[in-house]
């Protein structure tokens, strides 16, 4: 969890991994449940709206569910209950999401789960690691109808770490431990994203441009490692500690986003994360202006809130919490809860959250279970009922469904160059619906797609790679691998040139036609050709065909089109366009150059 402004009391997390005794189920609050309207697939973002593969809004309404992140190695509570019994009591109550806070410590050879209680529950789990822990934990979660954003909290299980890396996890692990398990999920919707690190805070900095505390920047490096191995997960990115020397919450400043937005290789999948707190998290200036609360809508919208209402893009409140043990933090919950918009009255087009937490072992906030892991603190949950939202639909990673597509068929490759290799196969069916494809180059996933085509890039020339393709559903199922393609890269070497023959083919008043006619007089077949020329008069083209023209003030450029780019040695492509011109009509000298 959260600390903490400038300024403030500098506090530990106190999450103590403690055996509680086991008490008796109270059945206490009912959940807030509607029936599920959407949710279905991967999601993606529409202004301040997150949408599902069918783009129906959706909200995120849940709960933080810590232990992967400690030296338990696995969520807390195990201890006392089975896990499946406690999601689907965080259904009951209406909680559609759980953020899974871990640490990069799971990912050790060696790492091992413990605290588990096996007797007479969770029989499910012995024997496995963290990671296989996590699995099951998503599975059942989609099987339900909730969803996963997977949260990178520290870097081992010691502490919080204000930069992404430390001197024992560096950068490169961060990223292939975020890419592991986006490559761990791919296919599987119940996991819709992944929260890049926890709680940036000082020294860390939003746009000063130094990449070794730019957190803005890591995050747009982590983001995009994620993105190239699932383009379909949302990305959420915290803000910072201190932005042009005004503090706010670790992690809940978010005031540089505005100026320096978060830029990632795949449009609409950023989603920006606040953290906030009461004062038995920390004392801060503004709980005691005599304004307050009226003063926090302001404090809340210039560090996130206008984001929001900019339309700029989603606010998810990852962390909020508090014990209410003090009448201000009674009142800032209150405030807090009507600014994220009641859902009966916004709908979707409302703050996404999680609370923090479920857990009752967290000592600056306690949780949504009393201390006995059973009993609802139903004054904590009744303060969220207006903002809860239903379940999801679509569920995957475990779900009823466990039928998986059909075999990819008819695989092939279209087109190489030197660097890439272009692929093509037949669509595979299935009961439900078919998701999406991933695309393995030998053992390796090469990438993922939703249409039959897929092109592979940063290859090496002169070299053979064999590919399959599975198809999956949104279930999580995948298919059996399609039968091999093999596909060769070009050459760099090869001996290719060419020339273009100009020639009018048509001419009338201040206007006429004219065909370009392309040579290979190369040994080798071209891979793409170019063709350019000055006019030397005031000629102007209207409009042509089988080539791609550009022009910068005198100086005309035709590129090859993607059909009539390969020209056999000795082999000849035409192209023509159509021109006006006033005054005399000299032909251009045109150069080819090919490749």
């Amino acid at each position: 969890m959260g600390l903490l402004a400038a300024g403030a009391l500098a506090l530990s997390p106190a999450v103590t991994a403690r055996a509680v005794a086991s008490g008796s189920a109270s059945g206490s609050a009912s959940a807030a449940s509607a029936t599920a309207a959407a949710g279905a697939g991967y999601w993606h973002t529409s202004g301040r709206e997150i949408l599902d593969a069918n783009n129906q809004p959706v909200r995120i309404a849940g709960v933080n569910w810590f232990g992967f992140e400690t030296n338990n190695y696995v969520v807390h509570g195990l201890w006392s209950r089975d896990y499946k019994s406690m999601m689907d009591q965080m259904k009951s109550l209406g909680y559609n999401t759980i953020r899974l806070p871990y640490s990069d410590d799971i990912f050790k050879p060696g790492t091992a789960p413990n605290s588990i209680n096996f007797y007479q529950m969770n029989a499910d789990l012995q024997g496995l690691t963290s990671l296989q822990v996590m699995d099951k934990i998503v599975n059942y979660a989609g099987s339900i109808g909730l969803r996963v954003i997977l949260d990178r909290h520290r870097p081992d299980s010691s502490g919080q770490s204000a930069l992404w890396y430390t001197s024992s996890v560096p950068e490169s692990t961060w990223i292939s431990d975020l890419t592991a398990l986006a490559t761990r999920y791919q296919g599987n919707t119940a996991v819709v994203g992944i929260d890049l690190h926890n709680e940036p805070h000082d020294p860390a900095c939003w746009g000063c441009g130094d990449t070794t505390i730019d957190w803005r920047l890591a995050a747009q490096r982590a983001g995009n490692a994620v993105l190239g191995v699932n383009p379909h997960l949302l990305i959420f990115v915290e803000g910072v500690q201190t932005f042009n020397g005004s503090s706010y919450w670790w992690g809940g400043n978010l005031q540089g986003a505005g100026t320096y937005p978060v830029q990632l290789s795949v449009p609409n999948q950023l989603v920006y994360s606040a953290h906030d707190y009461a004062t038995s998290v920390a004392s801060q200036t503004w709980f005691s202006d005599p304004t307050f609360p009226a003063n926090m809508p302001g404090i809340w919208g210039k560090n996130w809130g206008y984001l929001f209402d900019s339309n700029t893009a989603p606010v998810w409140v990852g962390e909020f919490g508090t014990t209410l043990a003090s009448a201000t933090d009674q009142t800032w919950l209150r405030a807090l809860v009507q600014y994220l918009r009641p859902t009966a009255a916004n709908g979707a087009d409302s703050y996404q959250w999680t609370f923090w937490s479920w857990n009752p072992d967290s000592g600056d906030t306690g949780g949504i279970l009393e201390g006995d892991w059973q009993t609802v603190d139903t004054v904590k949950d009744g303060y969220l009922a207006s903002i809860k939202a239903p379940g999801f639909t679509g569920g995957s990673g475990g779900g009823t469904d466990t039928t998986p597509p059909s075999t990819p068929a008819n695989l092939a490759v279209t087109a190489t160059t030197a660097t890439s290799a272009t692929l093509s196969w037949t669509a595979s069916t299935d009961n439900v619906a078919v998701t999406g494809y991933n695309i393995y180059r030998g053992s390796t996933l090469a990438g993922t797609t939703a249409t039959t085509a897929f092109t592979d890039t940063g290859l090496t020339p002169s070299t053979a790679y064999t590919y399959t393709v599975k198809a999956f559903d949104a279930t999580g199922n995948q298919s059996t691998a399609s039968t091999p393609a093999t596909a060769t890269t070009q050459s760099t070497t090869s001996n290719t040139g060419c020339t273009a023959a100009y020639s009018v083919t048509n001419a009338w008043n201040n206007g006429f036609t004219a065909t370009v006619t392309v040579t290979n007089t190369g040994t080798a077949a071209t891979h793409t050709w170019k063709v350019t020329w000055t006019w030397p008069g005031s000629q102007q083209i209207t409009n042509t065909w089988n080539a791609i023209e550009s022009r910068t003030g005198q100086t005309e450029t035709f590129t090859a089109q993607s059909f009539n780019a390969a020209i056999p040695a000795g082999g000849t492509a035409s192209y023509g366009f159509q021109a006006s011109f006033s005054g005399a009509n000299p032909a251009p000298t045109p150069v080819c150059t090919a490749g």
